[in-house]
């Protein structure tokens, strides 16, 4: 059996709370995550009846893509939707949480999805995201450096792109005088100790920064360990919002469009005037994307879809590139699929359904 907080640190591993926008409320909404789960419905909205299809199977954990609470509740007004919902979530016992931009903002998420569907090869984020990243040094005696390194390595630092283990190290001198009371590891009591020292250093995640910070001080010989860290500006490629990629080969502009049509299956698509050019390098953006616009210009895109973009957005591109809105939840609806596959390929025993509602608000008359 799993906790409710099982399933929540495991997502939390792939998409960090730390990654969400500041004007995002992602996490757990209501509910006890120390409870046993039985199982979870998986949806990209909360309405009522994703929370009827929780109580009709029974599943005490709903995993939103919209968070319910964007805004701050002033009042419990049972005629409010949000509340209503919530209410009786409460009182069936269902948790509820949301993983929204901090998903949107890892390549393997909500843009990663799209571009598995759309085919697209050479993904890497549209707009990477600073200070996602930590540097620490410490200096550790040359003896125990080995042992130091693999234990800050298995606390998940030193993970650059592809590859991981990654540091650096140099040798140098350190000293340092034990003074009275103390317990040094070498040296003696008031004297001047020089001893053949390693610098390391090594590059992690915010989020990972007390465990990586508990790996040290547990495998580091010291009684005081000598550390800094320092925050990076330095732009991940696999950290930020939207992606961009290429197709295979260059395709018509109008088959393009098929292609979106077929695959979000939407009945129309608005974009900006058709350039004349072929298609091969393309960005997108799950959700409201207006953003990212000028990113994708810059990136050379050919074609940049995404959905809410406003009537002056289809002006910007100027005939440089071919921008399309395939509409909200078109952009984001196989975000359930996404989450439904990594919790069952993680927990095999565990019930996880995909929402049979359809939760899209916007109908549109053809």
């Amino acid at each position: 059996m799993h906790r409710i907080a099982d399933i929540i640190n495991f997502l939390e591993t792939l998409a960090p709370l730390h990654l969400q926008e500041e004007y995002d409320n992602c996490g757990l909404a209501c509910g006890d995550s120390t409870a046993t789960a039985n199982g979870a419905i998986v949806a990209l909205d909360l309405t009522a009846e994703v929370v009827d299809e929780a109580i009709e199977n029974g599943f005490n954990l709903i995993i939103v893509h919209h968070p319910p609470i964007f805004k701050g509740l002033k009042k419990i007004d049972t005629n409010d939707p949000v509340t209503s919902m919530l209410l009786r979530c409460i009182q069936h016992e269902i948790s509820v949480y949301a993983i929204h931009t901090n998903l949107d903002n890892v390549i393997w998420g909500v843009n990663g999805e799209i571009a598995r569907r759309m085919g697209l090869k050479n993904l890497q984020v549209l707009s990477p995201k600073g200070g996602t990243h930590r540097q620490l040094t410490t200096y550790v005696p040359s003896a125990q450096a080995e042992e130091v390194k693999n234990a800050i390595f298995e606390a998940g630092a030193g993970a650059i792109g592809l590859y991981d283990e990654c540091s650096f190290s140099s040798m140098g001198e350190g000293s340092f005088r034990a003074l009275k009371g103390a317990n040094p590891f070498i040296g003696t009591e008031g004297k001047r100790h020089l001893e053949q020292e390693q610098k390391l250093e090594f590059i992690f995640p915010v989020h990972l920064q007390t465990p990586v910070m508990q790996a040290l001080k547990a495998a580091h010989p010291y009684e005081t360990v000598a550390y800094n860290i320092i925050p990076l500006e330095n732009q991940f490629h696999e950290l930020g919002g939207g992606a961009i990629g290429s197709l295979p080969e260059a395709i018509a502009e109008k088959d393009v469009l098929s292609m979106l049509k077929t695959i979000f299956k939407t009945g129309a698509i608005r974009h900006s005037p058709l350039t004349g050019k072929p298609i091969k390098t393309i960005a997108l953006c799950g959700g409201s994307g207006k953003s990212m616009i000028y990113n994708a210009l810059a990136m050379k895109a050919d074609l940049y879809f995404t959905g809410d973009l406003g009537y002056h957005d289809f002006f910007l591109p100027a005939g440089r590139m071919l921008l399309a809105d395939i509409g909200h939840f078109e952009s984001e609806q196989y975000t359930s699929d996404l989450l439904e596959r990594v919790i069952k390929e993680k927990f095999p025993t565990f019930a996880v359904l995909k929402t049979g509602r359809y939760t899209n608000p916007v109908n549109y008359f053809l």
